[in-house]
């Protein structure tokens, strides 16, 4: 005979258990550990030890409160990365840029004869690395809370880009059958970023950079090898030394603005005969006039235009988003010369998602357009959105407003 608050007790944890197994997602762990079994031959062949694979998958779970899975039932989440949700002004914020190049004076200081050093070894300047760092975490003080190696499994098993993150599994695995970094310290954002610089897995076997022969590169807490490990990734990418990564300028009147896209590219010497002005009193040393170089307005009409050869291109590899690589070089210039942009970022309206991937698909069908639709004004979508508004007669300013929004919705 069963006492009746032993009875109690034993429905109290059956509700509280089938509760748990309701709320859980539909696909369920045994799929999972599948899936994760099923990751061993490619381990093996990386030469990951069986000691380690079993070690650090024991027990491993997926995480489904992470962004940007594909749930079966569930809607594609927002975008939250901060260069695609903000505008120029907020995102380029003058106040959190002071702040930063002023901290970043101070590490230059701090850190003056590794930075040469990396200089001389890698020809990216100190400020862009002390840039890199301040955006990504923040000086270091971004809290990293994640179990990287559980993000990466979880974005393998039910991710959005399942092959590319296995592929960050495995490279996970390898760092710590090498023995790279404990468990424990192998922390990462949502996205599976790890360390002072937020490289990848793969980036991070790739570039890892050990300065001082303990045969590990540590980007988690040593600072000079994180920031060796970000000039070794853009020497690699193709940064120039001794070039700068952009000019502030100013277009003449009347400047089409359906030239200012990346494949549009002259020398700097030919853009100045043609009107443009560097805006920030930088001087062009004569050796860069021969350089090649884009034209971006990043928030059209309404703030700074940017001349942009090589290295600007090479940041991006780093980061795609422009308004990143703005941040970065800006802040670099203000660590060097604290002088905030020579003109304004005017406070404008973002286009609703949903409204510029209409923009998308009307330039997609009439030629403009043979890009992602992505809901994202970037400077391809800026440019066939002028070729459509002089195609149409309508006031040429490459920028996705209202006006423009409504033709294409009458048809034209």
């Amino acid at each position: 005979m069963m006492f009746p608050a032993l009875r109690r007790s034993l429905a109290a944890a059956a509700l509280v258990l089938g509760l748990l197994l309701a709320a859980r997602p539909a696909l369920a762990d045994a799929g999972f550990d599948r899936w994760l079994a099923a990751q061993w031959p490619a381990a093996q062949a990386m030469g990951i030890s069986r000691a380690t694979f079993e070690r650090e998958t024991a027990g491993l779970e997926p995480d489904y409160g992470l962004p940007d899975l594909a749930l079966p039932g569930k809607p594609k989440a927002p975008d939250r990365q901060a260069e695609f949700v903000q505008t120029p002004a907020a995102y380029l914020s003058d106040k959190a840029i002071a702040t930063y190049a002023a901290r970043g004076r101070k590490l230059a200081a701090q850190y003056r004869g590794q930075l040469a050093a990396l200089e001389r070894q890698f020809g990216v300047p100190g400020p862009i690395l002390l840039a890199i760092w301040a955006r990504e975490t923040s000086y270091g003080g971004a809290k990293l809370n994640h179990d990287a190696l559980r993000v990466l499994a979880t974005q393998a098993y039910v991710g959005r880009r399942k092959e590319e993150f296995r592929a960050e599994f495995l490279a996970a695995l390898k760092i710590l059958d090498e023995g790279h970094v404990t468990r424990a310290a192998m922390k990462s954002s949502w996205a599976g970023a790890m360390g002072l610089t937020q490289f990848m897995p793969t980036g991070y076997l790739e570039y890892g950079v050990d300065l001082d022969g303990d045969g590990t590169a540590n980007i988690w807490t040593d600072v000079p090898e994180a920031l060796a490990a970000t000039a070794s990734l853009l020497k690699e990418k193709g940064w120039q030394a001794g070039k700068r990564w952009a000019y502030e300028i100013t277009v003449p009147p009347g400047f089409d603005c359906t030239l200012a896209e990346p494949e549009t590219r002259l020398p700097i010497g030919e853009w100045l005969k043609r009107g443009v002005r560097i805006a920030d009193g930088r001087r062009v040393p004569p050796a860069a006039l021969r350089d090649e170089a884009s034209i971006i307005m990043p928030a059209g009409p309404y703030g700074p235009a940017f001349l942009t050869p090589a290295n600007y291109f090479v940041l991006k590899s780093y980061n795609f988003a422009d308004l990143y690589v703005l941040y970065v070089g800006h802040l670099a210039d203000r660590i060097e010369d604290d002088r905030p942009f020579a003109r304004d970022w005017a406070e404008i309206a973002l286009v609703k998602t949903r409204d510029l991937e209409f923009m998308q698909k009307v330039l997609t069908r009439e030629g403009f357009y043979a890009e992602k639709i992505d809901g994202k004004a970037g400077m391809k979508t800026r440019a066939a959105l002028g070729a459509y508004q002089k195609a149409n007669g309508l006031a040429v300013d490459c920028w996705p407003d209202a006006a423009v929004l409504a033709h294409m919705k009458k048809g034209g």
